[in-house]
């Protein structure tokens, strides 16, 4: 059961992350472009036939321009946001909630969350269990 039009992004610069997350994702019918870098994730968004994604789920620690700064960058145009990260700093947790973050979960995390949480986060009413 596919979700029309649905696109989410997943950034995080471990691949096998990128990988585990859109598998998960495809199994309950979400489909996802993945990145391993802020620039990358910018750069897919300049490109002519790219639109904006319905979510974007961030590692928090990456390269250069990290969950944050996308953070504020997508802050304009209402993308909610989930980060999922190892950073234990509750501080940062605070800020990225504070900058409108729709989650911040710490990894690991169980499969079942993350998919409650993208339904939320996308008003979704309801997303069948991850296989």
């Amino acid at each position: 059961m596919a979700t029309p039009n649905l696109m989410v992004a997943v950034g995080d610069d471990d691949a096998s992350v990128c990988r585990a997350l859109k598998r998960l994702l495809h199994s309950v019918g979400i489909s996802a472009n993945t990145f391993s870098s802020g620039e990358a994730f910018l750069e897919m968004l300049s490109s002519a036939t790219s639109s904006l994604p319905a979510c974007l789920i961030v590692d928090f620690e990456m390269p250069r321009i990290d969950g944050l700064k996308l953070q504020r960058h997508l802050a304009p145009t209402g993308v909610p946001i989930i980060f999922v990260t190892a950073t234990q700093d509750e501080a940062v947790r605070e800020k990225a909630l504070a900058q409108g973050a729709a989650a911040y979960l710490s990894k690991p995390f169980e499969s079942a969350v993350l998919i409650r949480t993208v339904r939320m986060a996308l008003g979704i009413p309801h997303l069948p269990e991850a296989l």
